[in-house]
């Protein structure tokens, strides 16, 4: 797909249609809400920046944060993506790595791309790598029905 997201039109957009979408959101925006919770259920939600690499989001927080301690106690995150009235929502597994841990272009892009480099940063920051397993999309109350674009990590039909 090129260009931006699809315009609203006078009816829900069609599942391919909600898939170019989000993966153009995903190859293009630079920032998605991340929530965690912790051990005991209290919610967190902040902004990250982020990298995707078609699979994984790439996200990199401090550890000792609420959002840094949530995601490596529960492996866990919904992420929102986008403005409400056009949201794709990304549930995803949650995999910890040290800042050093990755390969150089991989971590090189993600700086680039999210304006910091957490490798340089006096705070003691971990790579959150988030591989999507569901993912919704819809833009209002039509599109509701049909919002599952992703099930078991595997994209819908």
């Amino acid at each position: 797909m090129t260009g931006s997201p699809t315009a609203p039109t006078a009816g829900p957009r069609p599942r391919a249609v909600r898939r170019g979408d989000t993966e153009h959101r995903l190859a293009h925006d630079a920032d998605v809400w991340v929530a965690s919770a912790s051990a005991d259920g209290v919610p967190y939600l902040v902004p990250l920046s982020f990298d995707w690499d078609g699979e994984t989001l790439l996200m990199a927080t401090p550890g000792a944060s609420p959002t840094g301690r949530n995601l490596a106690a529960t492996r866990t995150t919904r992420l929102g993506l986008g403005p409400t009235r056009d949201v794709s929502m990304i549930e995803g597994a949650v995999e910890v790595l040290p800042v050093d841990a990755l390969p150089a272009e991989r971590a090189d892009r993600f700086a680039a791309r999210a304006g910091f480099d957490p490798r340089v940063s006096p705070t003691s920051y971990l790579w959150f790598r988030v591989t999507p397993v569901r993912v919704q999309a819809w833009r209002e109350a039509d599109e509701l029905t049909g919002r599952e674009l992703m099930r078991d990590g595997r994209w819908l039909g």
